[in-house]
């Protein structure tokens, strides 16, 4: 069971791995096979985040003439899940179960270092891990 004091950030993958705006899908695939990740964050020149992309966006794109050359914005969720590192681990959890979410993007708090910039994603199998270890 998840207890109350668990939180967002003792479960979370830390290091997310982002691509620029304007990378194209093979690109992505690229990032994600040379950095072992199964999901980059797009973020612009600022360090903004505007979306998401999995390893199952990439796959369903595979059939298409030329996927090489589309858009990060082709691939990409057109909405993404973020959360506090501070969130109860619970709440994180509830959230993904009844949203079926796979990956929650873990934000940095305003006013702290690089303010509001992806600092880590939680899974589920983060969670699975993290209770397995306690």
């Amino acid at each position: 069971m998840i207890g109350e004091n668990m939180q967002v950030k003792d479960a979370m993958s830390r290091g997310v791995v982002t691509v620029p705006m304007d990378a194209t899908a093979a690109e992505v695939a690229e990032t994600m096979a040379n950095r072992d990740v199964s999901a980059v964050v797009a973020v612009d020149k600022n360090g903004e985040t505007f979306g998401f992309v999995s390893e199952m966006d990439i796959l369903s794109r595979l059939g298409d003439k030329n996927w090489e050359i589309d858009s990060i914005e082709d691939l990409m969720a057109s909405s993404i899940e973020t959360v506090n590192p501070d969130m109860k681990l619970k709440d994180a959890a509830k959230q993904m179960a009844e949203k079926h979410i796979h990956r929650l993007i873990v934000m940095s708090e305003d006013k702290v270092g690089a303010s509001y910039r992806p600092i880590g994603i939680l899974s589920p199998v983060d969670v699975i891990k993290y209770l397995v270890r306690k």
